[in-house]
């Protein structure tokens, strides 16, 4: 249960530091996105041949590149590339799959038949693969292209979770008084079935969060997404490999950041599924 003492700051982050310390890199890496200057005020891809493939250090946090450019600077400013790509992608992965989820699960029927049946045939393409076919249709380099390439992969699952819940709910007993009561079907939807069966959908918005990242940043890794010199997470992960042996921080330190991000938001999610992760 939650009580008074629960809910107090100090006594909270003691209870869950995992949680609060997951939320506040979420928190850092949403300002470096809008505001990367707060983090690293120099220009990321000014040149330094003379620093060229040096290792972190007080100077340069991140080491610098093979062009002496800082890495720390490169890698917040590439998350202003990064992070709306991976929202754009929730956000068209949630809303098309609530609607479809919904319209599915309510009207039911050949609604249901053909809405499941395109799901499926999404389900049946492996997530990358499917990807990397709308944005080479798409085109290349566009945050717009990558988010919507993504989205498109996350439909299906969100769907099916969607549909599930409103099943579930369109058999409750308040659903049924209000259909007796005379509500037409679109105040019954709206109004009864919707709210109630957002819940999961909910906690489902961080998890997308991080498997949009991961996905914004493969298809940059893979050269299908923002194009150097701009930076970017899985353009900087990608331009260190040839450096692995001799200058690791290239690839392993953006990559982190990728890694403990995509952690973040499923232990802030996992933490508010239900509501029982603050209980």
């Amino acid at each position: 249960m939650v009580t008074l003492e629960s809910l107090r700051p100090r006594q909270f982050v003691l209870r869950r530091p995992g949680l609060v310390l997951s939320a506040f890199w979420l928190l850092l890496v949403l300002v470096a996105a809008v505001a990367p200057a707060v983090f690293a005020p120099g220009d990321p891809l000014a040149v330094d041949t003379a620093a060229r493939l040096r290792p972190p250090s007080a100077e340069h946090l991140f080491g610098t590149d093979r062009l002496g450019r800082d890495l720390f600077a490169e890698t917040v400013h590439g998350t202003g590339r990064t992070l709306p790509a991976a929202v754009l992608a929730t956000l068209i992965g949630l809303g098309a799959g609530v609607a479809l989820g919904l319209l599915s699960g309510f009207l039911r029927g050949v609604v249901d038949l053909v809405v499941m049946r395109l799901v499926d045939v999404l389900l049946a393409i492996p997530g990358l693969l499917l990807a990397l076919m709308l944005v080479s249709v798409l085109g290349k380099g566009s945050t717009l292209d990558v988010g919507i390439a993504i989205g498109v992969t996350a439909i299906a699952g969100t769907a099916r979770v969607m549909r599930a819940e409103v099943l579930r709910v369109a058999g409750s007993d308040f659903v049924e008084a209000a259909r007796i009561g005379g509500a037409r079907r679109t105040r019954v939807v709206l109004r009864h079935v919707l709210p109630n069966a957002l819940g999961p959908v909910w906690v489902l918005t961080l998890l997308l969060f991080g498997v949009a990242i991961l996905g914004v940043t493969t298809l940059s890794f893979l050269g299908f997404g923002t194009q150097p010199p701009t930076p970017e997470w899985g353009a900087l992960v990608s331009s260190g490999r040839d450096f692995l042996g001799s200058a690791w921080w290239l690839s392993l330190l953006p990559g982190a950041v990728v890694a403990l991000t995509i952690l973040a938001a499923n232990r802030v999610s996992l933490a508010f599924d239900g509501g029982r992760g603050l209980q």
